[in-house]
């Protein structure tokens, strides 16, 4: 699940994870976001909006220490370095979110999470990378 204002995302990540779904099996979640997201060109999107390969401090909603979060595609995923894929419930949730929004997933065994989105540490388009 993710935040409940409209999710606004960079025309070039919209259209590369359109790509994945039909070899991922479509997520229904995934694609509703895709569907229903405001798309921006790469070159507007704002500082505080996570995008692909942007870098993320999340806060648990149950506290804990905050952790850093890589959003990625499926083949640069590495969950245990940090590096989770877009396909993710927690990577679907945190795409097109911004700083300060909180971000709700299910686990595959149904479990429902929350954290909130503490800071942007690298987003691309921030830094001049517009195609990443």
């Amino acid at each position: 699940m993710v935040s409940s204002h409209p999710r606004t995302l960079s025309a070039l990540d919209h259209a590369r994870i359109l790509r994945l779904l039909p070899q991922a099996g479509a997520q229904d979640l995934l694609r509703d976001l895709l569907d229903n997201a405001d798309l921006l060109p790469p070159r507007e999107v704002p500082p505080g909006l996570v995008t692909m390969y942007s870098q993320v401090l999340l806060a648990d909603a149950g506290g804990g220490v905050p952790r850093r979060v890589t959003l990625c595609y499926p083949d640069d995923a590495e969950p245990a370095a940090g590096f989770l894929s877009v396909l993710s419930p927690l990577g679907t949730a945190l795409l097109g979110a911004r700083v300060g929004d909180e971000v709700y997933w299910s686990s595959p065994d149904g479990r429902r999470f929350g954290a909130r989105v503490l800071a942007l540490l690298f987003q691309p388009e921030a830094s001049g990378d517009f195609t990443l």
